[in-house]
């Protein structure tokens, strides 16, 4: 049986920079990745999200020891345009403060993981790719211990555990459900806990490829938080896909009248491919779906990538069984502001740091101080836009145009765009203050039962 001091589930962003924390705090650690494929990667990797990219300020809250290297960037980006079905947003500031000079920049995202798989490799982790966790178990008499038995037999035992395998929660689920009761498990079942993603990669008309910006259209299919999207690559190749719930029933859409990607016909939620190919007719008039031709060489598998994403509020851990869930798995992406490898990298980066320092007990306490701002505000996005309609759209991107500055956004500002802007202001506020003190997290670590030492 191998024995380690730090073990981590899961290879992507999270698992990769918990992998480098705590080797880099001479700890003994491994990551164990299951491994996928993909037609744009040689070797087995991480299932992660091929994201928009990353913001200017998400690359310090990142708070990463060297730059991101320019062999894993697409493009530089200026600007996010947002579009409604009456009214068009750009916005070319986050209004965040930023180290980085540009708005921000897409990446390529098989690069992206084999870099945080090198450099946790430099700093001394073993990072073990092509067998998964078959099972774990845990011993909380005296300090706790972990063994992982992986699918190719392989034991290993640790001290502390990192979970890092993603929204679907595949192994961290058979973990939480020995402290946590069932109406708990229930909220973080992977159909009620995550939207699903599903995007193609698409050479686009040299005159319609836009490399400085990121474009979102909402208001034109139904679901909470759902949306289409361009993503820029290497030119003029760009990711064209959406983000929507997981088992939606059309029926109880109201108003599908007002949605341009439905038709009459629907009986239920088109599929992905079905959306993309009606946004392409519905916003490049005059084109064709052949003067888009799907690149069958990217992403996971023939030009496409079908993934989850998060979309509900993040858990604490079990820091007091030396247990601590980052990343995805924890709640920590987005569908609201699609993705969240800055969130991911952050919270592995903390975990894997405490977990060598055997003080797993303040991973929660720390993930809330680093990152607990940004995940409450999308968190308050989110919850403020829930039930909104193709018309409610319009009225905020206009509300927005009107008072936004060159500078950039702030929500307070809506309230200088009459009693509409105030009312949805108000609605933010109250939101928000209803969310302090980490009460965003729809797991509390005071729920965990049978974890006193």
């Amino acid at each position: 049986m191998q024995q380690v001091d730090v073990a981590i589930v899961g290879g992507g962003p999270a698992g990769a920079s918990a992998g480098h924390a705590a080797a880099s705090e001479g700890a003994d650690a491994v990551v164990v990745e299951k491994g996928v494929p993909r037609a744009d990667r040689e070797e087995l990797g991480p299932d992660s999200t091929d994201a928009a990219g990353i913001l200017d300020y998400w690359v310090d809250l990142m708070n990463l020891d060297e730059p991101i290297p320019e062999r894993v960037k697409h493009q530089e980006l200026d600007a996010a345009e947002f579009v409604s079905p009456n009214a068009t947003l750009e916005l070319t500031n986050t209004n965040m403060e930023s180290s980085y000079p540009n708005f921000g920049f897409t990446v390529h995202r098989a690069r992206f993981d084999d870099w945080l798989r090198e450099r946790a490799e430099r700093a001394g982790a073993e990072y073990r790719v092509g067998t998964a966790v078959a099972d774990v178990e845990t011993d909380l008499t005296g300090a706790p211990t972990h063994v992982l038995t992986l699918r190719d037999g392989t034991e290993i035992e640790t001290d502390h555990l990192v979970l890092a395998d993603g929204p679907q929660r595949t192994v961290t689920g058979t973990v939480l459900e020995n402290w946590l009761p069932e109406e708990a498990m229930d909220r973080l079942a992977s159909r009620r806990a995550n939207h699903i993603a599903y995007q193609e990669y698409r050479r686009m008309p040299e005159e319609l490829f836009e490399g400085d910006r990121i474009k979102f259209w909402w208001g034109y299919m139904p679901g909470h938080t759902a949306y289409p999207w361009v993503f820029p690559n290497d030119d003029p190749v760009a990711r064209i896909g959406l983000t929507m719930p997981i088992g939606m029933d059309l029926e109880a859409v109201e108003n599908r009248d007002a949605y341009g990607l439905l038709r009459p016909e629907d009986e239920r939620v088109p599929q992905g491919s079905t959306y993309i190919r009606r946004l392409l007719e519905e916003v490049y008039d005059g084109y064709d779906l052949a003067d888009f031709p799907l690149l069958e060489d990217r992403g996971k598998s023939g030009g496409t990538e079908t993934y989850p994403i998060s979309s509900t509020r993040p858990i604490e851990s079990p820091t007091a069984a030396n247990v601590a869930v980052v990343g995805g798995a924890m709640g920590a992406t987005s569908a609201f502001h699609e993705g969240g490898d800055h969130v991911a990298i952050r919270t592995g980066q903390i975990a894997g740091r405490l977990a060598a320092r055997d003080r797993l007990s303040a991973y929660n306490a720390e993930w809330q101080a680093a990152v607990g701002d940004e995940i409450r505000r999308n968190c308050v996005f989110a919850d403020v836009v829930r039930g909104y309609e193709p018309d409610d759209w319009d009225t905020v991107f206009g509300l927005v145009n009107r008072v936004k500055g060159r500078d950039g956004f702030e929500p307070y500002q809506t309230v200088y765009a009459g009693l509409t802007g105030a009312k949805l202001f108000g609605e933010y506020l109250w939101r928000k203050f209803g969310y302090r003190n980490g009460g965003y997290a729809q797991v509390r670590e005071s729920e965990y039962a049978d974890l006193a030492r």
